[in-house]
């Protein structure tokens, strides 16, 4: 929907009732992520088990230079196998507020300082797992202004796609990241109409 809309924005569903928690056994633990078990009473009496996955909150920034043009990423993920554009993003550490991070995952993947960074609405990535949230920013009047600071585990390169390209992978369906595609919707939806022009 375009912030242009005049259409009020209708309220969240009525919440429900938490789950009644019995018992919870935790399965794994390390400091990526945990896994834990907890017994669970629905609301027809019966009982059940959730499994959660423990990940620690992350951020992901929208890069844009002054001349208008999206810095993004391509990583190699180990999971598939498969390298992929993507925004750099990244876990928060530990009681780390969520503007610095962002600052910090911009800096240390692409080399990149903003002018000014612009918070976009944030979300869970994997919400019927895991009550993991990324916090999501759009880094604007970026500079490139140093060099990369990649983990041992990291294999990215960083290239320039005009704002057109951009909108092509986003099209084409070949940004396959979550945390990228929604995140490019959301500035193209939510912040880009109000900038005074695209460059």
């Amino acid at each position: 929907m375009s912030t242009s809309s005049t259409s009020p924005t209708p309220d969240d569903p009525p919440p429900f009732a938490p789950f009644a928690v019995t018992a919870t056994r935790r399965i794994y633990e390390s400091r990526w992520c945990g896994l834990r078990a907890d017994d669970v009473v629905f609301p027809d009496g019966t009982s059940g088990v959730h499994h959660v996955v423990e990940i620690s909150d992350a951020v992901v920034v929208v890069p844009r230079l002054a001349d208008g043009r999206f810095v993004l990423i391509g990583q190699y993920r180990y999971p598939h196998g498969e390298t992929h554009w993507e925004l750099p993003a990244g876990r928060l550490n530990p009681a780390e507020d969520p503007r610095l991070g962002a600052e910090r995952e911009l800096r240390e993947e692409t080399g990149c300082v903003a002018g000014r960074l612009v918070a976009l609405p944030g979300f869970y990535p994997i919400n019927g797992i895991s009550d993991h949230y990324a916090h999501a920013f759009v880094a604007l009047d970026c500079r490139i202004a140093r060099s990369t600071e990649h983990e041992a585990s990291e294999r990215i390169v960083v290239a320039i796609f005009t704002r057109d390209e951009v909108r092509a992978l986003l099209r084409s369906g070949r940004i396959v990241d979550a945390f990228s595609s929604l995140s490019l919707y959301m500035f193209f939806d939510v912040v880009e109409p109000t900038l005074a022009h695209h460059p």
